[in-house]
């Protein structure tokens, strides 16, 4: 009896590292804040036909889109992770996951995501796949060694789950899930730019082409700060198509005012210790505005 309680604790402990691993492999925080643009995406729209198990399933399906597309860069990068001191303790590089059960993970996650995005509406489905394009093959397979731009390509897949979101609670895509999806393309810039000044030794010694050892710290930062502008511009008018109420629109302006001074301290006085307020402040703005964009739940 003691022999099989042991074997079973032993069990237990080898199946929890396992999810540690795997959710570790996926990116989480990444993973959750690109769900939330999705959902928030959706309300947004305020659809006649909208339904708890619409919001299950959009969900679901990014979930895993999202994922897969995650594990499969994990998957390509493991090579150069092993040789970066920021990356060498993921779970590919650390060989606590065979590159093979990933691969089969990422491969089964993404087929299973695109293939639920398409049982929900045609038009979600080609924009779900379309993001899992964008990121898989064209950003991290084709670009990600050999352009800095690619960073572009890779924030166009990032902006996919909130059009996504308003297109199947709209059936179409109209302005404002475009003007969205622009907002974070313009906001990834200050998320990645902003480790590759930090980590910019790792980058090189690997060889990948990124924007501080081209173009300069300097030039870096402001590019950083008038991409944030940029986001913070299209964010703003795609408000004016979403009808916030005047207490979450309040909300919203203060978000922006912040962010607007920050990128503009940046873009005057670029230094490193402002850059990294301005990336951190960059992401309270991005949940902050999915967050009350979900509000319109409420009205």
């Amino acid at each position: 009896m003691t022999k099989l309680m042991v074997g079973s604790i032993g069990k237990l402990k080898q199946i929890g590292t396992s999810i540690k691993h795997y959710w570790s492999l996926i990116k989480s925080l990444q993973t959750f804040l690109l769900l939330i643009t999705g959902i928030a995406g959706y309300i947004s729209a305020k659809s006649t036909t909208f339904n708890w198990s619409n919001i299950f399933s959009l969900s679901g399906s990014l979930f895993l889109a999202i994922s897969g597309s995650t594990i499969l860069n994990m998957w390509f990068d493991r090579d150069i992770d092993a040789e970066m001191k920021r990356t060498c303790w993921r779970p590919l590089p650390s060989k606590q996951i065979t590159p093979n059960k990933a691969l089969a993970t990422g491969i089964l996650f993404s087929f299973a995501g695109v293939a639920w995005a398409f049982s929900l509406n045609k038009l979600f489905g080609l924009i779900v796949l379309g993001g899992l394009f964008f990121d898989v093959i064209v950003y991290t397979m084709w670009l990600k060694r050999t352009s800095v731009w690619s960073i572009i390509w890779g924030g166009i897949s990032g902006g996919m789950p909130v059009l996504a979101g308003r297109a199947l609670g709209l059936g179409y895509i109209d302005w404002v899930g475009i003007l969205l999806a622009f907002a974070i393309l313009f906001w990834i810039p200050t998320h990645m730019m902003t480790f590759t000044l930090r980590y910019q030794k790792d980058y090189d010694s690997v060889g990948i082409p990124i924007f501080p050892t081209k173009y300069g710290a300097r030039t870096t930062q402001r590019i950083i700060a008038f991409s944030s502008v940029l986001s913070i511009t299209s964010m703003a008018i795609a408000t004016l198509g979403l009808g916030l109420t005047n207490g979450f629109l309040w909300l919203f302006t203060l978000l922006s005012v912040g962010l607007f001074g920050l990128s503009l301290g940046c873009l005057i006085y670029p230094s490193e210790k402002l850059n990294f307020r301005l990336f951190k402040f960059a992401s309270i703005y991005m949940l902050g505005s999915m967050l009350i964009f979900t509000s319109l739940l409420l009205n």
